[in-house]
């Protein structure tokens, strides 16, 4: 248990049954009446974000949620098996889990798995991935860097959009929280 003089940025609280990160929090004094904590919370599940008021000095019930590291092994069906860098236990994460992430996940990557009481919640990747292009339109004579983009599939199956000079065989680097193109690597 905690109080909302407590909540930090990335906290997880345990309201209702469902477990809510907090995203925003602000301490407010208006000059009449009593203080409150406005905050931002966003879902760990569902991803569903929403704005909630509290009471200052109210009890919130925090969960503990374990992120470690580990190595993404190789996807089983729908899922994906993970294997705990420190203790080699290896953990299967469904494939609602992992969600657009899968996009950028490579054998051997490593990730944050975040888990709460032994259930996977999320994972979190890496802002930035190498991907080889494994396919891509040629690029026309005249193309230049600043004319545009095409869409190029890379080793995991993702499109990405790429400027017209980037080729099949080239690695690129992809953001991994909007899948945008930052150059080659």
């Amino acid at each position: 248990m905690a109080t909302t003089n407590d909540l930090k940025n990335g906290m997880v609280l345990n309201l209702d049954g469902e477990l809510w990160a907090v995203v925003e929090f602000q301490h407010v004094k208006p000059g009449k009446g009593g203080a409150f904590v406005r905050t931002t919370l966003k879902n760990v599940l569902s991803g569903k974000v929403v704005d909630k008021t509290f009471n200052a000095g109210t009890k919130v019930e925090t969960a503990t949620v374990d992120k470690r590291t580990m190595q993404y092994l190789y996807a089983d069906g729908e899922d994906f098996v993970f294997m705990d860098m420190e203790t080699y236990d290896q953990i299967t994460v469904l494939g609602g889990t992992v969600g657009e992430a899968a996009n950028y996940l490579l054998p051997e990557a490593e990730a944050i798995v975040a888990t709460h009481e032994g259930v996977p919640l999320y994972i979190e990747l890496p802002t930035s991935v190498v991907l080889e292009v494994t396919y891509t339109e040629p690029g026309l004579q005249g193309d230049r860097s600043t004319g545009g983009n095409k869409p190029a599939t890379v080793e995991t199956g993702a499109t990405v959009q790429v400027p017209l000079f980037v080729t099949t065989g080239e690695k690129i680097k992809v953001d991994t929280r909007d899948g945008r193109y930052l150059g080659r690597a």
